[in-house]
């Protein structure tokens, strides 16, 4: 199963709005608030890696308060 680890930059104050709307793709197996340069680390695991493209395109980078996205494909386990 296709597997990706996101490194978000968040508006202040609103990191836990955006964990709230992480919470509610069910892709979306982990959410962490972080310290240091970025301000939330993201596990997603999709069926295909079509399915997460478009998870990550069409759910995720929509989110309001995002700031800007790493997206980190898991290439082999």
């Amino acid at each position: 199963m296709p597997l990706a680890f996101l490194l978000l930059n968040v508006k202040p104050g609103k990191e836990e709005d955006v964990l709230k709307a992480l919470a509610e793709i069910k892709e979306v197996k982990e959410a962490h608030r972080v310290y240091g340069v970025y301000d939330t680390l993201v596990k997603v695991q999709a069926d295909t890696m079509e399915n997460l493209k478009s998870i990550l395109n069409n759910r995720v980078k929509r989110i309001e308060n995002i700031t800007s996205v790493v997206s980190l494909i898991v290439t082999s386990g």
